[in-house]
């Protein structure tokens, strides 16, 4: 049976992505009605150029869960250190396990295409989770009895807006994300170290910065809004029924789907 509840559940890389790519799309369900449920699945271990492991891991699981209790999202813990995001079975059932238990309507996940191998291979990771979900012979990590719910699945754009082969990404929807950008960036400067680190090598207030002008460049791309996040809805197949789009239906016209793009899709 469907389970009604509106759930919306992030799974990104590591401590920030969400921040960056996928956020402006959860604050404005979350003011439509939606809960949030929020995961990274390495713990950022390798994000310093100072600290051990230790110290940087627990830095960045605080700044995260700070994060996190800025926009009322529920915390799910990562499972494996950075440069450790590997397409494993283990990996696949810790995540599914999650999804199990959130039970999301949205998943949102990185791009398939992305400069980072830890990013490709955790938006593969997040797939095969939701697909897995009702499997009653595969077993997650914990068990989690299977679910049958529909779950659509939407890959944000790449960090940088292009591919690994510097080739642009065209999203096939735009969410207007001009009246949350002021809680997304302070969800950004949640992540101290990040910003610290980044700002110092890269010039003053780079960190934040960046994540303001994707925002800018993709709401050109929409030719409607001001700042806004893109997404490419996954196939249906195996996941939901072939019309499904409950992020266009819960924000409606804060949620632009380009025309042009679905003609081009056959």
């Amino acid at each position: 049976m469907q389970h009604e509840q509106r759930v919306v559940l992030a799974v990104a890389a590591h401590p920030d992505d969400i921040e960056f790519m996928m956020a402006g799309a959860m604050l404005r369900l979350r003011d439509a009605g939606w809960r949030l449920h929020y995961m990274n699945i390495a713990n950022g271990s390798c994000g310093t150029a100072t600290d051990p492991p230790d110290v940087i891991i627990r830095k960045r699981r605080s700044e995260a869960m700070d994060a996190c209790r800025l926009i009322g999202a529920e915390f799910h813990e990562s499972v494996c250190n950075d440069l450790e995001i590997y397409y494993t079975p283990e990996l696949v059932a810790r995540v599914a396990a999650v999804v199990r238990q959130a039970r999301p309507r949205i998943l949102l996940a990185h791009s398939p295409q992305d400069y980072m191998e830890d990013h490709v291979n955790a938006g593969r990771i997040a797939v095969t989770a939701a697909f897995a979900r009702g499997m009653r012979n595969f077993e997650t990590i914990p068990p989690i009895p299977p679910i049958m719910d529909e779950v659509t699945v939407y890959h944000a754009l790449p960090y940088g807006l292009r591919g690994p082969l510097r080739e642009r990404i065209r999203p096939g929807q735009y969410v207007d994300i001009t009246p949350v950008l002021d809680e997304k960036r302070r969800m950004l400067a949640c992540h101290r170290s990040q910003k610290e680190w980044l700002d110092e090598s890269q010039g003053l207030d780079a960190y934040l910065d960046a994540m303001v002008r994707f925002a800018r460049e993709v709401g050109r791309m929409s030719g409607r809004f001001e700042y806004a996040e893109g997404w490419r809805r996954r196939s249906h197949l195996g996941f939901c029924s072939e019309d499904a789009d409950p992020l266009g239906e819960a924000l409606g016209d804060a949620c632009f789907t380009d025309p042009q793009c679905e003609r081009d899709l056959g």
